[in-house]
């Protein structure tokens, strides 16, 4: 399995911001305009906030960070088995 890519990982950091309510940048329009169409965010009020298929994207990314940041500590792990059964 590929590790996660940068474009999700920005995908996610642009949620997590959006979520939170912090500044997106003034470049940001284009995408948030993407984001609005796929369905990912919506206006509300004068502001964007996740929809419930924003909500889910975040939540499969956050999953996906997590997995992999428990394959690598495995990989890690195994190296590491493997080192000491040649030193021994």
């Amino acid at each position: 399995m590929d590790p996660i890519s940068l474009e999700e990982l920005a995908l996610l950091d642009v949620l997590e911001r959006i979520d939170q309510g912090l500044d997106h940048g003034p470049n940001a329009a284009p995408l948030l305009e993407r984001l609005v169409d796929v369905g990912l965010l919506e206006k509300a009020e004068g502001s964007l906030v996740l929809t419930d298929a924003g909500i889910e994207r975040c939540k499969s990314l956050h999953h996906r960070v997590a997995a992999d940041a428990e394959a690598a500590l495995v990989v890690l792990e195994r190296q590491r088995a493997e080192a000491s059964a040649t030193k021994g």
